[in-house]
C-alpha cells in the first residue's frame, strides 16, 4: 500500500473498532463503571496496571478490585489504612501483582492526591513540548516517594529505561483521548491527545511491522519513538486512534500481510 492508501485503511479500520461496542471485551470497561473524574481515573490506572495476560481475566480480577474499594475507589483510596487492610486485599493476585503491591498501590494513589494535586496534575504539569515519555517518568519518581517494596516497582514502568510503558500508556489514552464514540474518556482536558504515544505490544507491534510502520523488531521505547513518528504522519493530532486499528488487526482479525 502507497501512504495515502494505508491511512484509508487504517482510518477504516478506527470506525470500525473506535466504537461503544468494543468496551464489552476490553479492560476499559471497569472505569466506565464510574462517572465521577477521580473514580474513573483510579479504576483506569489500577486496571491498567493488571493488564497484562488474559482479557477475560484481567476484566474479572479488575471487577474483584472494584469490589475490594466498595465501588467507590477515589473514596476507598483516600480513607486507606494499610493497618485496616481487608482480607479481600490480601487475597488479591493477579498474574505477578499481588496483596503487597495492591497496599502499596493504594498507599501511593492516596499520597498523590492528598499531597502532589492528582493523578491528571502529575502529568500535565511534567509534560514535554512532544510527547509524555518523560512525564511518565516523573511520574513513577513520585509514585514511589513511598518507603516501599523494591518489588513493586516493576509494575509502573519507566519509557526513559527503554520500556514500552504500554500499561501507563493506554492509560494515559483513556483519560486524554476524546474519541467521541463513548470508548475513550477524554476527561483530561489539560494535555492534548497530540502527545500521546501508542500502547505498543505484541499485537499492536506485528500489525505495524507487517505494514511497514515500523522496523524495529523488540517492543521497547525506541520502537515507541519510532511508531509515533509513522503515526503522527498519518494524523498530528490524534496518532493513538490508530492504537485502534492496529489492535484490532492484531486480535481479532490475525492480520498479516
Amino acid at each position: 500500500m502507497n501512504p495515502a492508501e494505508l491511512k484509508d485503511f487504517l482510518d477504516e479500520k478506527v470506525i470500525q473498532y473506535n466504537r461503544p461496542d468494543f468496551i464489552e471485551s476490553d479492560p476499559i470497561q471497569i472505569p466506565h463503571l464510574f462517572t465521577e473524574k477521580e473514580d474513573i481515573e483510579i479504576a483506569a490506572f489500577l486496571i491498567a496496571t493488571i493488564a497484562w495476560g488474559n482479557r477475560k481475566s484481567i476484566i474479572n480480577n479488575g471487577h474483584r478490585l472494584m469490589e475490594i474499594m466498595n465501588h467507590s475507589p477515589y473514596e476507598y483510596v483516600m480513607n486507606f489504612e494499610k493497618n485496616k487492610v481487608s482480607d479481600q486485599v490480601y487475597s488479591f493476585v493477579h498474574r505477578t501483582f499481588n496483596s503487597v503491591d495492591l497496599i502499596y498501590f493504594f498507599q501511593a494513589l492516596k499520597n498523590i492526591y492528598q499531597n502532589h494535586g492528582g493523578l491528571e496534575i502529575i502529568f500535565t504539569k511534567n509534560k514535554s513540548h512532544d510527547n509524555l515519555q518523560e512525564a511518565i517518568s516523573v511520574f513513577k519518581r513520585i509514585f514511589f516517594e513511598l518507603p516501599h517494596p523494591a518489588r513493586t516497582e516493576k509494575h509502573v514502568s519507566d519509557p526513559l529505561k527503554n520500556s514500552a510503558a504500554k500499561r501507563i500508556n493506554m492509560f494515559l489514552r483513556w483519560m486524554v483521548r476524546n474519541d467521541n464514540a463513548g470508548v475513550d474518556f477524554g476527561i483530561w482536558k489539560s494535555i492534548t491527545p497530540s502527545l500521546l504515544s501508542c500502547p505498543l505490544d505484541v499485537h499492536s507491534g506485528n500489525v505495524a511491522r507487517n505494514l511497514g510502520l515500523l522496523n524495529r523488531k523488540q517492543n521497547d521505547a525506541r520502537a515507541v519513538k519510532e511508531l509515533d513518528f509513522q503515526l503522527r504522519k498519518l494524523d498530528a493530532e490524534d496518532p493513538v486512534k490508530y492504537d485502534f486499528a492496529l489492535f484490532g488487526l492484531g486480535v481479532f482479525e490475525k492480520f498479516s500481510v
